[in-house]
């Protein structure tokens, strides 16, 4: 029998960074995962450079049926105070845009400044290693393990959503959950590239590698401006990844091609002081050629030519187009899981299960997802610096 004080499930951003919290605190940590090391999805992230963190986090930039509950530990454990360890690490970074902090070098970086401030003689950890069965005991929990029972007063589970099943993702969260009588809110996939069929696949196929500057919506509400990139498989890029979030089957998302232009004007100017042009010499500075021909296709007599109900379609066209996607790409490329743990069944103050005293639930697992851009890894660390205060 191992005994130890706090027993977490994970080695991921959110469960290194408990363990490291825990320990500043005196507790004794044990740290197991099924995979041979630690932090995989942390070495893959941002390009393998690491968005670790975005300078705005905002508490309505995550999706929860609980808006509200990720505001207390954003506002405990801020991007401030992880900048502030990156810098005592003396990792370099940069801004690359909006708020988005990556590593000047390797992501490994931010995985050796975990695992340097789990340096600790409290401090155990257990990799390749399964479990077996889950249960309550008279001093808090017992976990059967291919490395031995672990008998611990506080169990914290952060492993992880369903995204990149390639790097080891599993259900278990939910598993423990459903066990303990957790209630769980329906899973999907989030950020994630959208599928698309029939003619318009056939077009994005042709387009394949091609990107625009795009505003993408859905609804009156949900409206993201970054580049859109036509795959074999449909769109992607970070307008799509975003909206993606906000997605349902079965409806369409609109698609702004000229996100500087006033729709009204534009198409004014067009008539007043573009009349012997065409279409397509007036959009070439504008879009790619390839975009402009096959997916746009425009009339390619003069605009002075053109009727009201052709300009009307082209106005259409180029500012609110609207498109049906067939799906997402699913978890395989997904970068988070949404939905998960409900929030109404944890503390907002310490992440500790409110039908099970302590049990926690931090990370992707929880009903809270952020943007893109680093507010994931944010709330991985501070919902884990929250559990860490308690556990």
């Amino acid at each position: 029998m191992i005994k130890t004080e706090v027993l977490i499930i994970g080695a991921g951003a959110a469960g290194l960074m408990c363990a490291a919290q825990s320990l500043k605190r005196g507790r004794q940590v044990t740290l197991i995962d099924h995979n041979p090391k630690p932090g995989r999805k942390i070495i893959i992230s941002g390009g393998g450079r690491c968005n670790f963190t975005n300078l705005n986090i905002q508490a309505d930039r995550y999706l929860s049926q609980n808006p509200r509950f990720c505001i207390s530990a954003l506002k405990r454990y801020t991007q401030h105070d992880f900048i502030k360890l990156v810098e005592k690490h003396k990792i370099p970074y940069h801004e690359k845009k909006l708020g988005q902090l990556f590593c000047d070098n390797k992501s490994v970086e931010i995985l050796n400044m975990l695992l340097d401030e789990c340096d600790h003689k409290n401090f155990t950890s257990h990799y390749n290693c399964t479990i077996e069965s889950v249960q309550k005991s008279t001093h808090g929990y017992k976990v059967a393990t291919s490395s031995g029972t672990i008998e611990t007063a506080s169990l914290v589970i952060a492993t992880g959503g369903l995204s990149i099943p390639k790097i080891g993702a599993t259900s278990f969260a939910y598993k423990i959950a459903e066990q303990f009588n957790i209630n769980l809110l329906p899973l999907r996939a989030g950020l994630v590239p959208l599928t698309l069929s029939g003619e318009k696949l056939e077009l994005a196929i042709q387009l394949a590698g091609a990107s625009v500057d795009c505003i993408v919506s859905v609804g009156k509400k949900n409206k993201f401006r970054e580049n859109i990139l036509f795959t074999h498989r449909g769109l992607s890029g970070p307008a799509i990844l975003q909206i993606s979030s906000y997605w349902k089957e079965g409806q369409n998302i609109n698609l702004n091609f000229l996100p500087d232009e006033d729709p009204k004007n534009f198409i004014s100017d067009l008539r007043k002081n573009h009349a012997k042009e065409t279409i397509p010499s007036i959009l070439k500075p504008l879009l790619p050629k390839k975009f402009i021909q096959l997916y746009l296709k425009p009339p390619t007599k003069p605009i002075g030519q053109l009727s009201q109900k052709e300009l009307n379609r082209l106005q259409e066209q180029l500012f609110s187009h609207p498109l049906l996607p067939a799906g997402t790409e699913g978890y395989r490329t997904a970068e988070v899981t949404l939905g998960g743990i409900d929030t109404k069944e944890l503390s907002s103050k310490t992440m500790e299960a409110q039908k099970s005293p302590g049990l926690y639930f931090i990370g992707e697992a929880v009903d809270v997802t952020g943007w893109l851009g680093g507010y994931n890894f944010q709330w991985a660390w501070s919902s884990a610096a929250a559990a860490a205060e308690y556990a």
